[in-house]
């Protein structure tokens, strides 16, 4: 039994967030979504696809493909072809997008200001750690249960 059940605040944190970030895109004139792509690209530059969203993040195909749209239709976003691989469009972040990611990201150090609060470097690192195995095992779990 895990004696605190991190996953009874997982709405909190997810509120949180929000609040955090609303204003940047009221401020642009963005879905939150076209924010979270934008700032995934940005912050993980080795994922540059569709795709890489679409598992990475666990969001529906459809709605990551309707933000990309609008994002490079905004100039945000642009789309590049590797020479041998004309198939697979890789997402490149343009200068038009500098504001709302820095916007973005200001939002994202607040959040992480406010949840790490009164937490030593230690305790943040324990922390990180812990997250990162057991991302690790729900990745693997959720990939071999859709098998």
């Amino acid at each position: 039994m895990i004696p605190l059940n991190p996953w009874e605040h997982q709405n909190a944190i997810k509120t949180l967030y929000s609040k955090c970030v609303e204003g940047v895109c009221v401020r642009h004139g963005i879905t939150r979504m076209e924010l979270d792509i934008l700032l995934f690209l940005t912050n993980n530059p080795c994922f540059d696809t569709a795709t890489d969203i679409v598992e990475i993040r666990y969001l529906s195909k459809s709605q990551v493909s309707s933000s990309i749209r609008t994002l490079e239709e905004r100039a945000f976003i642009r789309r590049e072809y590797a020479e041998k691989n004309k198939k697979t469009a890789h997402l490149r972040v343009c200068e038009p997008a500098s504001p709302v990611i820095m916007d973005g990201r200001e939002a994202q150090e607040r959040f992480a200001a406010i949840m790490l609060r009164g937490l030593t470097e230690e305790e943040c690192a324990c922390m990180k750690r812990c997250f990162e195995r057991m991302w690790e095992n729900i990745d693997v779990y959720l990939k071999t249960a859709e098998e």
